[in-house]
């Protein structure tokens, strides 16, 4: 998990933002995660293995077969958590050829993790926000098997966002995304977003449908949980799993998937929404 360093938060206490906020998310950054909360990054016990050549995610995770034809790499692995590749004609190519041009909607640039450069800004459509990044995993919410203090060093039980019966979020099953919170920067709240909010995450040719769930540094961008990040046959672990690059997050603007926890509703919704989107000029 991602903890901004004592210099940095610093900094973000300068910015104006609301009171009374959720505790932010924190992840484990690809590469290299903090010791204990607030002390700085130190190298990760491990390195994640990837995808041979011309082998799917199914085959770097060490399953035994490949996902055939037209199946995701995940429904391969899992037939009970299929991920949303491309349903109804909408592809990754379709939705990244609208987030080739950047309209800036943030007054500054994200760090991917602490100590980083701040290199990414938040760009919109009228439709749309959208920033492309690295992938943390937050396996924060409710413990689970694969997320609990055992399994995470900086693990938390609680999200920004509830689901509708007021328990916090699943990360391990619900895919959802991380977003800052409110601040100078940038007010998601002022570009339509908020919890609950319909997100299209592109990696490599795949499409997962998640949902706003949790809001993290106020400086740092580019974390998802592990749910999301398995629907992109992207390494979960939340230790060592996760991608430096090359993930762009689509959020919807006004959208809103009731309940929060519906992931047929995040599917049905966030489809509807692509396909407006990649259809617009």
């Amino acid at each position: 998990m991602r903890f901004p360093s004592l210099t940095l938060a610093a900094a973000g206490a300068a910015l104006l933002a609301p009171t009374a906020l959720p505790a932010p998310a924190t992840a484990v950054p690809p590469r290299e995660r903090p010791a204990a909360r607030g002390e700085g990054p130190v190298a990760a016990a491990g390195l994640k293995r990837p995808a041979a050549r011309g082998g799917g995610a199914v085959i770097a995770a060490g399953l035994e077969r490949p996902a055939a034809r037209g199946e995701s790499a995940v429904a391969a692995a899992d037939p009970e958590r299929p991920v949303v590749r491309g349903e109804g004609g909408v592809t990754a190519a379709d939705l990244l050829a609208r987030t080739g041009t950047c309209t800036q909607l943030s007054r500054g640039r994200y760090r991917t993790d602490a100590g980083r450069p701040a290199t990414v800004p938040v760009c919109g459509t009228r439709d749309a926000v959208f920033w492309k990044a690295d992938l943390d995993i937050d396996c924060d919410g409710r413990p689970t098997a694969r997320c609990n203090r055992r399994t995470d060093p900086v693990f938390a039980a609680t999200t920004a966002f509830q689901q509708s019966d007021g328990r916090h979020l699943n990360a391990e099953t619900l895919p959802y995304i991380v977003i800052p919170p409110p601040s100078r920067r940038w007010d998601h709240r002022a570009s339509g977003v908020r919890g609950g909010s319909v997100a299209a995450v592109v990696h490599r040719g795949r499409v997962q449908y998640a949902v706003v769930g949790d809001t993290g540094p106020r400086d740092v961008i580019g974390e998802a949980s592990y749910a999301t990040a398995h629907g992109l046959g992207i390494p979960a672990d939340p230790r060592e799993g996760g991608v430096p690059s090359d993930v762009t997050y689509i959020v919807f603007r006004n959208s809103r998937v009731s309940p929060i926890e519906s992931r047929a509703a995040a599917v049905a919704e966030g489809e509807r929404l692509a396909r407006l989107f990649a259809a617009r000029k």
